[in-house]
């Protein structure tokens, strides 16, 4: 199963929301909040192609995009075969 990141911040509502749908699944996930650090935006912004609104959801090198994005996912039954994906 691929890892899951999630770039974050504290005040963000779609983060919860990313967050809850994934802890919800029982899928652990790896948590970046940029919120006090310039390297991990500067990494966020490197690793989604410029995309500066959190949060930036990726699994392995796979950049899903944010919050609506993980949703759809989830809502079409392609979450996890994305996660098993080789």
């Amino acid at each position: 199963m691929k890892k899951i990141i999630i770039y974050s911040s504290s005040i963000c509502p779609y983060c919860l929301s990313a967050k809850r749908l994934l802890e919800n699944l029982n899928l652990n996930f790896e948590e970046k909040s940029i919120d006090h650090d310039t390297k991990l935006k500067e990494e966020m912004l490197k690793k989604s192609n410029g995309r500066k609104t959190v949060p930036q959801i990726f699994f392995g090198e796979i950049h899903i995009g944010g919050y609506d994005d993980l949703e759809k996912i989830y809502r079409t039954g392609n979450l996890m075969s994305l996660l098993n994906e080789n």
